[in-house]
Formats: structure tokens, C-alpha cells, sequence
């Protein structure tokens, strides 16, 4: 029996990541690979954090096709839906965003180094194309603990404390979460490609007019 009246745990510091997913997904997905083979074809890409594989500028969701606006509202729509899971004092629809994003090609051996989303306030990414494997790290993206000092506390092995989180996400899903989070992407063992847009959005206080 307990000698306390109550308690009360308060989760501090808390790191959201949320996972949305997409309804009738297949015809859309099919459109975003079919518009991405096209771009592909009239532009060598980028290097960001890819390695090894396609990196499309950052204007994506800023191209009229009719596929690609339809993720735009999508990805508007899961940062608003987060924000508001995360806060009832400020409402987003109140606020200006700011939203750009690119579409990564990884072929076999391709992969994301770690890095962060510096300046914007989320970070997410779309799974357009995700090879289904059995086993093993192909298809992970993995986050990594922005806390720093807290080795001692792993002997507890709670959830909380756990120095990275990784999963496997699967086509027609958006993985949202805070972009000062660091992580990356493991290789693509699959001859298959894999296929994302990720994106960030940025709020800024709405001009008076």
C-alpha cells in the first residue's frame, strides 16, 4: 500500500512525433512518382543530406501539377492538426506559414546522413514509395535524443531516456515532428527505389493590414 495521498508525473520536455495517414493514397502516389521520373529527367538534382541518390530542389510543392498541390494542403494540414495537439493557446490558422519541400529518390546503397531542419519550426516527410523488406534497417528513418547527459539514466531502460527511436514508415503516411530533431535515413537495401517528399513549415506572426 502506498504511503502517498497522490501523485502526479509530469512528461517535461517532451519531443512530439506524429503519424498521419494518408486515405486512397495509391493514386496519388502513383501521380508523385510519375511527375517525379519527369523532373528527374530535366534536372540533376541537389546535394543536401542524400547519399547517393536524387535530391529534387527545394520549389517542389511550389509546381502546379494537380498531384503535388494536393500533397501541399496535405502537409499544411498535418502541421496544423500537430500544432494544435501540442498547444490550445495559439491557433495556426491565426498564423502565416511558410512551407517548402523536395522529393528524395533513393535507390539501392542510398541513404541520409543525420542532420536537423535549421529555422523552420516542423519537419516532415511523405513515403511515396517504401520497398517492404522483412527484416533489417532498410526503410528506417531513425531520431536521435537532442538531450544531451543523460547516458547514467539508460540503466533504467525507460522509454523516455532511450537515445533514438527509429521506424519504418510505409507508403501514404507523413511522419511529422520538431525540425531541431536530428536523424537520418538508413540505406536502401531493396533494388526497389524509395521514395519521399519531405518538407518544413515555418509560422511567422500574421501582419496587421
Amino acid at each position: 500500500m502506498s504511503e502517498f495521498a497522490s501523485a502526479e508525473t509530469d512528461m517535461l520536455f517532451a519531443t512530439p512525433l506524429t503519424r498521419f495517414k494518408v486515405q486512397d493514397h495509391e493514386t496519388l502516389n502513383a501521380e508523385l512518382l510519375a511527375e517525379g521520373e519527369r523532373l528527374r529527367g530535366a534536372s540533376d538534382g541537389v546535394q543536401k543530406s542524400n547519399r547517393g541518390g536524387w535530391h529534387s530542389d527545394l520549389g517542389f510543392l511550389d509546381l502546379d501539377a494537380p498531384c503535388i498541390q494536393r500533397l501541399r494542403a496535405l502537409a499544411i494540414q498535418s502541421v496544423k492538426d500537430a500544432t494544435r495537439c501540442v498547444t490550445s493557446r495559439v491557433d495556426p490558422d491565426d498564423l502565416d506559414m511558410k512551407i517548402s519541400g523536395w522529393m528524395n529518390a533513393n535507390p539501392r546503397g542510398g541513404f541520409n546522413a543525420p542532420h536537423t531542419h535549421p529555422g523552420a519550426h516542423w519537419s516532415g516527410v511523405y513515403y511515396v514509395n517504401q520497398p517492404e523488406v522483412e527484416t533489417g534497417n532498410s526503410g528506417m528513418i531513425e531520431f536521435l535524443d537532442p538531450r544531451s547527459d543523460l547516458p547514467n539514466w539508460r540503466i533504467l531502460r525507460a522509454k523516455p531516456f532511450r537515445p533514438k527511436r527509429k521506424i519504418r514508415p510505409q507508403a501514404g503516411e507523413i511522419v511529422l515532428f520538431p525540425s531541431y530533431l536530428t536523424h537520418w535515413v538508413y540505406p536502401n537495401e531493396m533494388d526497389t527505389e524509395r521514395v519521399t517528399v519531405a518538407f518544413n513549415a515555418t509560422f511567422r506572426k500574421r501582419r496587421k493590414s
